[in-house]
């Protein structure tokens, strides 16, 4: 293991944590709050350590992928602990446990809160809780090689952090691709920022939902979450979503004018077959309580939305919702967005690639002779990638039946046991019962809480650079 290679990542990580921090802390300031110190002191403290390891740290010594990996998962917790410091020393949130279960909800865009009262948070906190889905939606890693002095081996980085069973690199340099991926990015964020001023939404609470919109995060600073604005704001944001939700990779694309390959995206396909099937099934088990097909459509296309890009806004509480409606939800929890997206879950390409190979098998009992190859989007997909994802479902089985069993020491309801879980390690945010869109996860214990931490760190990088961590062979060294 290069130890330097990592130290020095640290240090760049916290020099742009520190940068970021200045936003609250301006924020603090424009409306007179004495927590904005807080931010400009973490911020210096933060600053200067990463100032140091910057520059006294020397390393000539290529990433490696074990390399690369650990920095993704090492990185994410440094993040979420330096970034719980500013709610733990403010008293915003007097728990540390709790302090660092917020911040990596909100850095890994989970949503899920312990917060039971948020509207007299001061703005400071509630800036910094958007801003964290904003950073950890399209990868503070990603933004990091904007600025790294050349690409070698910096694909090993973006692997490691960005979601989906593939990534590729829409151009020849990896500086490159994350420069187009956050200039869609930004583009998309201010865009949505546009429409809801238009739609009379005022602007700190533009700024927070875009923020949440964009990280695919779902942090509200009303207690109703979006419930509390008009329609017009509604539609904004469920269109967002799902366009935050689907695979950048059709962005670039577009803006390419590769109009017929963006297209032919399979996954993108599904992804809105998909989504419009589940809307259709919920607007018609809500008609008869609601009495309007409209308002159920609109219900029905936010909270589909919210929860299949994982955001978790909501406009209504599910909870009361009718059995079918409620599991057709929890379907939406376990699929998840689009590979390349901000969005978290198990990703539309992995069930699409699992679907095919269910039916090769099928097909294979029929014609026991035949070889088929698999395809996405006319390419075929190597048998590689087949076997790294059919490891990666064994992993995502395994992690969440041990998560749920562990967490169910505090006994909870199964409901809320196993969706508290489902909704972390997918990065959702609401679950159902006591974690339910009007309820939080406060009341789990401790322990409960750091498994679940654990598990939206590892939803979030996709589980291998977690479990990479507890393999003996990574700290070996060379």
């Amino acid at each position: 293991m290069n130890y330097s290679v990592i130290a020095k990542s640290w240090g760049s990580l916290l020099i742009v944590e520190a940068v970021l921090m200045l936003i609250p802390e301006i924020t603090g300031n424009i409306y007179g709050e004495k927590e904005a110190l807080w931010f400009l002191m973490i911020a210096a403290a933060s600053g200067t350590v990463g100032f140091l390891l910057r520059t006294f740290v020397k390393t000539n010594k290529k990433l490696r992928s074990r390399e690369g990996f650990a920095i993704a998962a090492l990185n994410w917790i440094v993040l979420s602990i330096i970034g719980a410091l500013p709610f733990f020393l403010s008293g915003a949130i007097p728990c540390f446990t709790d302090a660092v279960f917020e911040t990596a909800s909100g850095f890994t865009t989970t949503g899920a809160s312990i917060l039971t009262e948020i509207e007299s948070l001061p703005r400071c906190i509630l800036m910094w809780r958007s801003l964290t889905h904003w950073i950890g939606g399209m990868g503070v890693l990603v933004f990091i090689l904007i600025f790294a002095p050349s690409d070698a081996d910096n694909m090993h980085i973006m692997k490691a952090e960005s979601p989906g069973y593939s990534v590729d690199k829409l151009v020849p340099k990896v500086k490159q691709t994350a420069i187009i991926l956050y200039a869609i990015y930004l583009g998309l964020t201010v865009l949505e920022m546009v429409l809801l001023l238009c739609g009379g939404m005022p602007l700190f609470d533009t700024i927070c939902h875009s923020f949440g919109t964009a990280g695919t995060g779902g942090f509200g600073i009303k207690a109703d979450s979006i419930g509390g604005y008009n329609a017009y704001c509604q539609v904004v944001i469920t269109v967002f979503m799902m366009l935050f939700g689907t695979n950048f990779k059709v962005y670039f694309l577009l803006v390419t004018k590769k109009w017929k390959e963006a297209l032919k995206q399979q996954e993108v396909v599904w992804y809105f077959i998909i989504y419009a099937v589940v809307v259709a099934i919920i607007t018609i088990s809500l008609i008869k309580d609601v009495g309007s097909f409209w308002q159920s459509l609109n219900l029905a296309s936010f909270q589909a939305a919210s929860v299949m890009t994982t955001t978790g806004f909501a406009t209504a509480d599910f909870n009361t919702w009718s059995t079918v409606a409620k599991l057709s939800m929890v379907m939406l929890m376990m699929i998840g967005a689009c590979a390349g997206s901000t969005g978290g879950g198990m990703k539309v390409s992995r069930v699409v690639l699992y679907v095919k190979q269910i039916k090769r098998e099928i097909q294979s009992l029929v014609h026991p002779r035949s070889v088929k190859k698999i395809t996405m989007d006319g390419s075929a997909v190597s048998e590689g990638t087949i076997r790294a994802m059919n490891v990666y479902l064994m992993a995502y089985v395994i992690i969440m039946a041990l998560s749920i069993l562990l967490v169910s020491i505090d006994g909870f309801d199964v409901t809320s046991t196993i969706t508290a879980v489902v909704a972390t390690f997918n990065n959702i945010g609401p679950g159902l019962g006591i974690v339910g869109p009007t309820g939080n996860f406060h009341d789990f214990s401790h322990f409960s809480k750091w498994v679940m931490i654990f598990d939206m760190i590892a939803g979030r990088l996709e589980i291998f650079p977690m479990l990479v961590l507890f393999m003996p062979d990574t700290w070996k060294k060379r």
